[in-house]
């Protein structure tokens, strides 16, 4: 497996978040460092603490604003970021694991705060090169 790859793309006042990768499950832990890159430096935050998350939606484009509106859930209430994701996509079932740490305002910096994921250049494909992409706009 390859690392997942990120991309911010911009979008007026909102942030585009895009994942890479070799596989859709890739694409959408790409698209999930991109979200917490939004937040802060992905290099302050550590993997410590792992958190399951599941959802399920009828198409793969909804079941990526799912996985990213779970994930905005998960950082909320449990006052969290994550830096590592693992993603497993069955049907329009998804069970995911996300790792990370709470938020040390001194140690991460927090830029903004994510509302959620958007409808918004909602796009999830296999390119004709096979390089799977996941993005969608994130409300800030």
């Amino acid at each position: 497996m390859n690392a997942p790859r990120w991309e911010h793309f911009p979008h007026q006042g909102d942030v585009g978040v895009r994942g890479l990768g070799a596989s859709m499950e890739e694409a959408f832990c790409g698209a999930a460092l991109a979200l917490t890159a939004t937040i802060a430096d992905l290099d302050t935050v550590a993997p410590k603490e792992r958190v399951e998350v599941k959802c399920s939606a009828p198409d793969k484009e909804l079941l990526l604003v799912e996985w990213l509106n779970a994930l905005v859930f998960e950082m909320a209430t449990r006052q969290m970021l994550f830096s590592h994701f693992a993603v497993s996509i069955e049907d329009e079932h998804l069970v995911g694991e996300a790792w990370g740490e709470p938020v040390d305002r001194s140690k991460h910096d927090p830029a903004v705060e994510v509302k959620g994921a958007t409808l918004s250049e909602l796009h999830v494909e296999r390119r004709p090169e096979g390089l799977w992409i996941a993005q969608c706009i994130v409300d800030v």
